[in-house]
Parts: C-alpha cells; structure tokens; sequence
C-alpha cells in the first residue's frame, strides 16, 4: 500500500483544513488507517485512528471535539477535518495505515506511511 497526504496549508487560528490520504491497491479497506503528527524538536504523535469499516473511531485528547477521521472505501482514501485549529496544531501531518485492529496511537504497529503534509496555524 502507497499512501499519498495532502491538503495541508496555512491557516489562521479557528480556520479548518481537511487532510486526505489516498491509498494505492486494492487492499485498503484492510486496514486501520490513523493520523499523527510531528512537530519540529518534538515526537511523533498519535492524532486520529479508525478502524478498516470506519464504525470506530479513535482521538487524542487534545483534539477531541474540533478533529473528525472518516474514510471512503470505495476511493481508497482517508480524511482529517480539523475544525477550530490552533496554534499548536502546527505540524507536519501523516497519514498511515495499520493491519491491526488495535493500538491505533502506536506507531510500531502502522506497515505503511505517507510522506506528510505541513500544517501551520497562525495565530
């Protein structure tokens, strides 16, 4: 599976972006599919996760409420709607996908991972 992010950009505090990942191969709707993000001097973090039918869905704490993961399967493709963003929000996104069913927010069980797409919120 090849994964492609895109739809970063920069955007002022309380705007919205939408990430999409968009898979290769057929086999896609296999896989958990999650969302993490990095920012400069700082670890990889966990964002979003959800699951290969899309009926369970998975958060970080800190965005709870303003980010939202979907999926189509019928268009190998993945989402982030990140509503209400802040500054701290500012980091290079990935998208990747997992064939594990649990530990969306660990990154040793993702096989496959985008190339990332900065996101920068200004304040």
């Amino acid at each position: 599976v090849q994964l492609q992010a895109s739809g970063g950009g920069l955007v002022q505090a309380g705007g919205s972006l939408r990430l999409s990942c968009a898979a290769s191969g057929r086999t896609f709707s296999s896989y958990s599919m999650g969302w993490f993000r990095q920012a400069p001097g700082k670890e990889r973090e966990s964002v979003a996760g959800i699951n290969w039918r899309g009926s369970s869905t998975y958060y970080a704490d800190s965005v709870k409420g303003r980010f939202t993961i979907s999926r189509d399967n019928t268009k190998n493709t993945a989402y982030l709607q990140m509503n209400s963003l802040k500054p701290e929000d500012t980091a290079v996104y990935y998208c990747a996908a997992s064939r594990y069913a649990i530990g969306w927010d660990r990154t040793n069980l993702y096989d496959y991972w985008g190339q990332g797409t900065q996101v920068t919120v200004s304040s």
